[in-house]
């Protein structure tokens, strides 16, 4: 296999670092806008099957022209989900599989946000997925941990651990710690924002997707392996689009453990304009605030060395198990900050949402899992995807609750 890395950030680097150590792959391709990231990723890890490349990810031309360029058979969009329209139709004129962490972006319904879906995030690729069976080419999207792993966690559940599923719940907590600054996000500010601050999706069997207010519902979850309870509140999340067009269940919901300084700096950054993405002119020069909100934190691959403490990305699954009697599971994956610097040199978060599609390609090199048209992870067998990620020395775990 042959693959092209759009974005060598902290999870493309990461992302590289794992697929070194495999050897399901011919070739990979790093390119980024600031050509000198790739080329420090290539020149450290010392792998002959890496090459550094320079790309504006904004233009499909210049994706195309990548393409053309490097052959590859598959395209990881490792970059921020405004960049996914470009990077996505470039695949596809191209007929290469195409593989994302975050889905296209969503818009709020213009009167009734907080009650009404507006443009949901994947619509645009969705609307496309006939065009891309019809082509015989895969896009796979949400491949990262939230969406991706938690996502082959719900197929699992339903495959595997219940015959009736009345709630899939995703439920994201951390217990880490950045010493030396008083906000630093440990993963992109901008992509926090935007899932953050726009109105969380839900779904309902009798209902459908329909919204709520940003952090509703707020509940206290109590996560494993030393992480402890954590409050959890609704945001905006692909799996709440993912999971209902797959799995049989009767209500979707994502929450996030964001803590309280988290959610007043997104709602004072709110309430001064600095999430819009529309672009002002500020002394002559033309730019969007989200954007220098994002350049004026400190690099979240850069923060490892600071941090300290566990993350965990997990399902919880309620119902009724394949015994009959009612069932509560938590599946999850948590990784330890410490262990992930000391094995590769990346920061936990990073690592966890790079290891996923590193596994998901690997898979799809093998065979066993393949498929066309716009498929998310739910749509693949869980099994093969849960024995290599044991297989990378990061297994899930399994916590049964007290139904």
């Amino acid at each position: 296999m042959r693959i092209l890395v759009v974005g060598t950030g902290g999870v493309g680097a990461a992302f590289a670092a794992i697929v070194a150590r495999r050897s399901f792959f011919e070739h990979c391709a790093l390119a980024d806008y600031d050509p000198a990231r790739p080329a420090s990723v290539a020149t450290r890890l010392d792998d002959g099957r890496l090459s550094a490349h320079a790309i504006d990810a904004s233009s499909r031309e210049a994706v195309l022209g990548l393409i053309r360029e490097t052959r590859p058979d598959a395209v990881l969009n490792a970059v921020d989900p405004v960049f996914n329209v470009p990077i996505f139709d470039a695949c596809f004129e191209a007929g290469v599989t195409y593989l994302d962490m975050a889905m296209t972006l969503s818009e709020p319904h213009p009167e009734r946000p907080f009650e009404l879906t507006g443009i949901k995030l994947g619509d645009y690729q969705f609307e496309r997925a006939a065009s891309w069976q019809e082509k015989g080419v895969l896009a796979l999207v949400g491949i990262g941990v939230e969406p991706g792993a938690s996502d082959v966690f719900a197929r699992h559940a339903a495959d595997e651990l219940f015959s009736e599923i009345d709630e899939i719940g995703v439920r994201d907590g951390a217990n880490l710690v950045v010493e030396g600054y008083d906000f630093a996000p440990t993963f992109s500010i901008w992509t926090t924002i935007e899932e953050c601050l726009n109105p969380p999706v839900i779904w309902e069997h009798d209902r459908g997707w329909f919204t709520t207010e940003p952090f509703s519902e707020p509940e206290v979850f109590d996560f494993p392996e030393g992480i402890g309870p954590v409050e959890c509140v609704n945001v905006e999340h692909e799996e709440v689009l993912l999971v209902p067009r797959w799995v049989d269940c009767r209500r979707v919901t994502f929450k996030y453990g964001l803590g309280d300084e988290f959610i007043e700096v997104l709602k004072t950054l709110h309430k001064l304009g600095l999430d819009s993405k529309e672009r002002i002119r500020v002394k002559g020069v033309e730019v969007a605030p989200r954007d220098v909100v994002a350049a004026a934190l400190p690099d979240p691959a850069k923060l490892g060395e600071r941090m300290s403490g566990k993350t965990c990305a997990g399902t919880l699954v309620t119902g009724t198990g394949q015994d009959g009697n009612p069932r509560k599971t938590y599946l999850y994956h948590v990784v330890d900050n410490e262990w992930s610097m000391r094995e590769y040199g990346h920061q936990a978060v990073v690592w966890q949402t790079a290891l996923n599609p590193a596994v998901a390609l690997e898979l799809l090199a093998s065979g066993a899992w393949s498929g066309s048209g716009v498929l998310g992870p739910e749509a693949f067998p869980a099994e093969p995807f849960l024995e290599l990620l044991a297989a990378h020395g990061s297994p899930h775990g399994v916590l049964e609750l007290a139904p």
